[in-house]
């Protein structure tokens, strides 16, 4: 993470910026957040990743009425000149600071932190294992990206300790979620699939970019589709589109698939 950050649009040292103890951020996890990649100096897909901060906020009773799209744009430009950033990523986080049991009725406005690093380095594909933990795809919190983040982070170290780079998600009904940090796309019989939202699955801003304009479709599955399906991709801000070789020892074959031209245009536009 780089040194400088933007904490209630002032610049400060990374360390030194903090929150309130009793906040529903600290206390709680009560906060929305959007990971951003930075191309040349300006972020990708901006409005996408705005207009699910404001839609993810208002899901968890947060008002961010008094940010404007602009004046968050211009903090987060304000990181970036500050670090030197010309590519790499940032995250916008929204922290709430009244509500619950210990602080309600104070300050109703969320704080605002800024912070910037470079992309993480990446392997040349990924290997998955599925998750023992499995998505409630009824809970609350499903399909938001909300600072209570554990147990993607958790599903991610298991995954890992087990030798592989990333963990696919499950529901309580058997379907394909997502991967812990990703959305998954997959290739079948010429078309792209991902997962509904009513699977649980985060609505990344890749993920509604492929809809719009590579006709991603969709689609309920389990583990057997993805079996049968010619390629598999992970998804993300940070990873861009990468390919999956492996799950749980299952290999993907490694042939030209009938999409091939489609996801190099994919890969073209957005890394």
């Amino acid at each position: 993470m780089h040194k400088f950050c933007s904490l209630d649009f002032a610049i400060t040292e990374t360390r030194r910026a903090s929150i309130a103890a009793a906040s529903s951020a600290a206390l709680y996890g009560k906060g929305v957040f959007t990971t951003i990649r930075i191309r040349g100096k300006e972020p990708f897909l901006w409005e996408k990743h705005w207009r699910r901060l404001l839609r993810d906020a208002a899901r968890l009773g947060m008002e961010l009425s008094s940010f404007s799209a602009e004046q968050v744009k211009a903090a987060l430009d304000e990181v970036l000149a500050v670090n030197g950033l010309e590519n790499g990523r940032v995250r916008i986080t929204f922290l709430a600071r009244s509500g619950g049991l210990w602080n309600e009725g104070e300050n109703p406005n969320p704080s605002l932190l800024i912070t910037a690093a470079e992309l993480k380095p990446l392997p040349p594909s990924f290997r998955l294992t599925v998750s023992p933990y499995r998505v409630n795809s009824l809970s609350p919190l499903a399909g938001i990206k909300s600072c209570n983040y554990l147990e993607n982070l958790i599903a991610l170290e298991e995954a890992k300790n087990r030798g592989f780079d990333e963990a696919l998600q499950l529901n309580e009904k058997g379907e394909i979620v997502s991967a812990a940090m990703a959305n998954v796309i997959w290739v079948s019989g010429g078309t792209l699939y991902t997962p509904p939202p009513d699977s649980g699955c985060l609505e990344g801003t890749l993920r509604e970019l492929l809809i719009e304009r590579f006709g991603l479709r969709e689609q309920k599955a389990v583990l057997t589709d993805l079996h049968s399906a010619e390629k598999l991709y992970l998804i993300s801000s940070g990873i861009a589109i990468a390919e999956v070789t492996e799950i749980d020892g299952f290999h993907f074959p490694q042939r030209k698939h009938s999409l091939h031209d489609v996801i190099a245009a994919i890969r073209s536009e957005i890394e």
